[in-house]
């Protein structure tokens, strides 16, 4: 299906909207301040050996010294064994009769640094691309475990093939499982591509240099979003257009050609109301175009998705309204977990159908819908009780844990107690405290909402109490409370 790529560029934020038939598929956002240094590669300097500890601390520019455990120092194994990182303690050469003090060494951070601990390196290098993972150290090929066993040899062979007598270990990624020679072959250029150009600034420049970082979004897009269906990508940004398209030329030829800077007075995003459909992907509820609506929620370990029919009556009886309401959530719900980009478990209640043809064409119609989805999905049958249960693998955060946080008011629950649950709770508390201290008065400071139940309905309630402690009680409204806090202040 043909695409439109959307890129919104700004110094702190970039968004990325994959657009098919004027709708949007797929949200991408990356901030600056929250980009990691997992991936990049810098040409370090040894500063302390510490054989005590089996490890050494490299200055690689930063504020605080990298570690580099002996564990992770790449070194070669015996002949006929693939070169690999040395796990076994008996295998272990001790880390100060590989490195000294002063010593340059090409590194990679594994593990951003957090708090008062400084990254953690390896000298091993990896480069991920779309459907592969060069190690240029190593020299063997290898397929991901999540990959079916039947499937792996013939990949291998096929890989082997197309890598030839250049050299170099590969692994094959799970996205890769039904990737074309074509495709393979495009990421074995590029990663080589890649590879010599770090060899290359590591010859050029000087200790504590960064010699690779890991690609942006933008560069991202034009790695893993652009196919044979996009037809342009459009960015607003003159500078970064000029950036991509250098990069484009170089390692994706067919990519530059479609790369548009956007001149237009709206903003880019305007174009397709975009911004309204983010806001729409945080919500727990979805209009269907037919009255009906979907119900999204997500937990720690899965998400549910319920199908209403809201107020469609359209069809000439019961089954097929239900029949349209559920064929059309079919293909909402398969766009939503694009949009939000929900991974791991996913409970899809479908409203209950008495013919089991609409049940095969439900199914058949979902899973058609989630093969366009560029991530891997797993979808089952109806189970006993009428629920679909698949899987999403995870990528990247959800868009809604990227872009929100709990509520401070109701702490994530979703729901917060009635203002007269509230009033309850703090009467008592003030009967509570009575029994234990004796000030002169109780004074309570909550929301507007609450103090004005108790100044009306509660306010006799109220009355009772005070004269049941013999204490005065006192209001005061404070618009900054959430419903459910409250202050009981002893005066």
């Amino acid at each position: 299906m043909q695409q439109d790529i959307l890129i919104n560029w700004s110094p702190q934020e970039t968004r990325v909207a994959v657009v098919e038939q004027g709708a949007v598929q797929e949200l991408h956002v990356e901030r600056s301040l929250e980009r990691g240094l997992v991936g990049n590669v810098y040409l370090g300097k040894v500063a302390r050996v510490l054989p005590g500890m089996q490890s050494a601390f490299i200055d690689i520019g930063l504020e605080r010294a990298a570690f580099l455990h002996v564990a992770d120092v790449w070194q070669r194994q015996p002949e006929g064994e693939p070169p690999q990182l040395a796990r076994s303690s008996q295998a272990l050469v001790p880390i100060e009769k590989q490195v000294f003090e002063g010593q340059s060494l090409m590194v990679q951070v594994v593990k951003d640094p957090i708090g008062t601990k400084g990254a953690r390196l390896s000298t091993q290098i990896s480069i991920a691309g779309r459907h592969l993972v060069f190690l240029p150290q190593d020299d063997h090929i290898g397929v991901s475990q999540k990959i079916p066993s039947e499937q792996r040899d013939a990949l291998r062979e096929r890989l082997q093939n197309l890598v030839g007598q250049q050299g170099g270990g590969f692994i094959l990624r799970t996205n890769a499982e039904d990737s074309s020679d074509s495709e393979l072959g495009e990421d074995i250029s590029y990663l080589r591509k890649t590879w010599a150009r770090i060899k290359d600034a590591s010859v050029r420049l000087s200790v504590k240099s960064l010699l690779h970082q890991d690609l942006t979004l933008l560069q991202r897009v034009l790695r893993d979003l652009v196919g044979e269906g996009t037809q342009t990508i459009r960015i607003d940004s003159k500078e970064q257009f000029e950036l991509l398209s250098a990069f484009a030329k170089e390692f994706m030829p067919d990519a530059a050609t479609r790369l548009q800077l956007y001149k237009g007075e709206r903003p880019i995003f305007d174009l397709y109301a975009i911004d309204e459909e983010v806001a729409k992907a945080l919500g727990r509820r979805v209009d269907l175009k037919s009255g009906g609506y979907l119900i999204i929620d997500q937990t720690e370990a899965l998400t549910t998705v319920d199908v209403n029919t809201g107020g469609y009556v359209g069809a000439r009886n019961f089954d097929d309204t239900i029949f349209k309401t559920n064929l059309e959530a079919a293909h909402a719900i398969a766009r939503q977990l694009r949009l939000r980009n929900l991974g791991g478990i996913i409970i899809v209640d479908f409203i209950d159908m008495s013919r089991e043809e609409h049940q095969n064409a439900v199914l058949e119609e979902f899973k058609k819908q989630l093969g366009r989805d560029r991530v891997k999905t797993m979808a089952g049958g109806f189970s006993q009780l009428g629920l679909l249960e698949m899987t999403r693998k995870r990528t990247r955060e959800s868009l809604s844990h990227m872009l929100c946080e709990p509520c401070p008011s109701c702490e994530g629950k979703g729901i917060v107690k009635t203002t007269r649950t509230v009033v309850y709770d703090i009467l008592r508390e003030i009967l509570r405290e009575a029994r234990q201290f004796n000030p002169r008065e109780f004074r309570v400071v909550a929301a507007p909402a609450v103090i004005e139940l108790l100044l009306d309905e509660e306010s006799q309630h109220l009355a009772a109490l005070s004269d049941f402690i013999a204490k005065p009680v006192s209001l005061q409204s404070e618009a900054a409370m959430g419903q459910e806090q409250y202050d009981i202040v002893l005066l």
